[in-house]
């Protein structure tokens, strides 16, 4: 389900810009210090709220920008910073279905080359090595 909805957005946006896209889909981007917290996402009163932290390299922005829009996307009406904190739930699935969806998106429409391995294509793309097990 991730894949069909990040390639759904990048083909109806003619983009892969995850910026981009959630200005489309009038989500806030914010940048602050957030510690070690890389970004999260939240909406308040239907007001939908991507906090991203701002000592990131643009690189990095650029993929925990795509991670939180796919939450957006995905699961707008769950806290999973309040989850983590406060429930026993497991939120496993429900980041692995955001990076799932980040990848797909930075990556759409965009070939490996033949002797690239997946960390290279990874590199290439500007997508976090950790992230390989998502291709």
């Amino acid at each position: 389900m991730p894949y069909s909805v990040s390639a759904g957005l990048v083909d109806k946006h003619k983009t892969n810009n995850p910026f981009d896209i959630a200005s489309r889909k009038n989500i806030m981007v914010i940048y602050g210090d957030l510690g070690d917290t890389l970004g999260f996402f939240f909406s308040e009163r239907r007001i939908r709220f991507i906090h991203i932290n701002n000592g990131l390299e643009y690189t990095l922005q650029r993929f925990v920008c795509a991670h939180e829009l796919g939450h957006a996307v995905l699961h707008p009406k769950i806290n999973t910073p309040f989850m983590k904190k406060n429930t026993f739930y497991s939120v496993d699935r429900i980041e692995k279905e955001a990076n799932t969806f980040a990848v797909c998106m930075l990556t759409h429409n965009i070939q490996p080359f033949e002797s690239e391995t997946k960390e290279q294509y990874c590199l290439r793309n500007n997508i976090p090595v950790e992230m390989v097990s998502y291709l």
